[in-house]
């Protein structure tokens, strides 16, 4: 089978999935449909919709879009169906039901951005940086039953540099799973639909990845100064680590922080309370002290540490929740 005949149908919706649908249509690959999530509603009243960044894509491309809001309903099952596809590719996107990723002949296959079976679940970059890995990588496995654990098909390692923040990380997964998904849709290809894959091990000292919620990315202060460091740079830019921060007797407000820096000194203070020295912000953790570098404060724009301490010299009289 020639790559043009096989007939793809792509799912996926951010800008992680983009590089994969990108990199199978200009390689000539035959996509025959995309299927995404509804458009979003934005704007200060909601009254703007906004198209998912995939479909902007298909569409420049001029590819079919599907968006349906229940992936059971019949009538999406029936138009999926009406495209024939051999093969399916999922990219960040939904948990799809049986009747979804057993469709096509040769199967569903998802690229997944961590070394599985490490890291199952929704925020695999994220879970990494915080656990201060030093590798990660992207993975190929095809879609059964049980959410992330199908057989493997491929896997590309990567490094994690000490500084690096989840953009960071992102981006470099952002292509190499793209790398991936192609050389393993030529595998689909070499194979005629037989491809040779892996039962995932089962491991003891499994880490997962779910869904990163607001009050999962507060920052406890009483933590080593590297387990802080690595939190924040693991949320940042999005979700974003953060704190509330507190006068005596006086209402909290939420800080947003970004960048940190280890110091390397001794506890000079209750965790969570900050000081200024030489014109640079600190607060204090469980074991010494983070320079705080980026941040950003409830209804202001995200700014140097220094831009901030401009506008709140008296930042020593507050106390960082613990």
């Amino acid at each position: 089978m020639k790559k043009e005949e096989l007939r793809i149908v792509f799912m996926g919706t951010p800008e992680f999935a983009v590089a994969s649908l990108r990199a199978l249509v200009e390689g000539g690959y035959n996509v025959v449909a995309v299927v995404t999530q509804p458009d979003k509603a934005v704007g200060r009243h909601g009254s703007v919709l906004q198209a998912p960044v995939v479909k902007q894509y298909a569409q420049e491309k001029g590819i079919p879009v599907l968006q349906p809001l229940r992936l059971k309903e019949e009538a999406f099952l029936e138009e999926l169906r009406s495209y024939r596809a051999h093969l399916q590719v999922v990219v960040a996107f939904r948990m799809l039901p049986q009747e979804v990723w057993a469709m096509p002949c040769f199967g569903t296959f998802n690229v997944h951005a961590a070394l599985l079976p490490q890291y199952r679940g929704a925020a695999p970059i994220n879970w990494a940086i915080i656990n201060g890995e030093r590798q990660t990588g992207v993975t190929t496995f095809f879609l059964d039953r049980n959410i992330d654990m199908g057989r493997i098909i491929r896997q590309k390692p990567t490094p994690i540099p000490s500084d690096a923040d989840a953009e960071h990380v992102y981006n470099t997964l952002m292509h190499l799973g793209a790398e991936l998904c192609r050389e393993t849709v030529d595998l689909v290809i070499e194979g005629n639909g037989v491809v040779e894959s892996t039962p995932q091990q089962a491991e003891q000292d499994l880490k997962p990845a779910p869904k990163l919620f607001k009050e999962i990315c507060r920052i406890d202060w009483s933590q080593p100064d590297w387990q802080v460091y690595n939190f924040v740079r693991g949320l940042s830019p999005h979700p974003g680590a953060w704190t509330t921060i507190r006068k005596t007797d006086e209402d909290a407000t939420v800080l947003k922080i970004y960048k940190t820096q280890i110091v390397h000194q001794e506890v000079c203070g209750p965790a969570g309370t900050f000081f200024i020295a030489s014109n640079r912000l600190y607060v204090n953790t469980g074991n010494g002290a983070l320079e705080l570098l980026e941040v950003q404060l409830a209804g202001k724009k995200r700014m140097q540490a220094r831009d901030f301490l401009n506008g709140l010299r008296d930042i020593e009289a507050y106390t960082a929740a613990p």
